[in-house]
């Protein structure tokens, strides 16, 4: 008996990239009408943190967020916003619990795999609403809602606004 994972289908909130700027790190990233995702990542977009000391990891190349997170975050607080906290794709209408490891995405170009949830970090310090001060007290409430790594199984576009499904 062949075990299958449920299927859900949701929509693309937003997609987002920021281009590489010297002294800058990778985030907020900035919201596009479509991204080119390649096996290593989404097409100009810069992440210093994957590049410096991650070595560019294809299983790492994109950062998927459910929306629901997001919602869940303002409802701590704080002024979270899509594309924030470095996401490259915010998804909407599949609930989260859904997202784990070995999790498929399929857009209408591109297929990923999800590899593992991302881990809060020093570096959202830079959000305005955080800064050095309350980092701490945001990387605590941040555990559990920071997104999930992925790896880019089909190389394509990816529209804000288009159908996704998860298996």
């Amino acid at each position: 008996m062949k075990f299958s994972h449920p299927e859900y289908t949701g929509k693309v909130r937003g997609v987002f990239l920021k281009p590489e700027t010297p002294g800058e790190r990778g985030l907020p990233k900035h919201a596009q009408t479509e991204v080119f995702v390649t096996y290593m990542g989404v097409q100009n977009d810069f992440n210093r943190y994957r590049h410096e000391k991650k070595n560019d990891n294809p299983h790492q190349a994109i950062l998927v967020m459910p929306y629901e997170w997001i919602e869940r975050l303002r409802e701590f607080g704080w002024p979270v916003e899509p594309g924030h906290l470095g996401e490259n794709i915010c998804i909407d209408d599949i609930p989260a619990r859904a997202f784990r490891k070995g999790s498929h995405l399929y857009f209408h170009e591109a297929h990923l795999e999800l590899t593992k949830p991302a881990k809060p970090c020093n570096n959202l310090s830079v959000l305005p609403y955080v800064g050095h001060e309350r980092v701490r007290e945001f990387i605590r409430i941040l555990y559990g809602y920071r997104g999930w790594y992925a790896r880019v199984l089909h190389e394509g576009r990816i529209v804000a606004g288009e159908q996704v499904t998860l298996r």
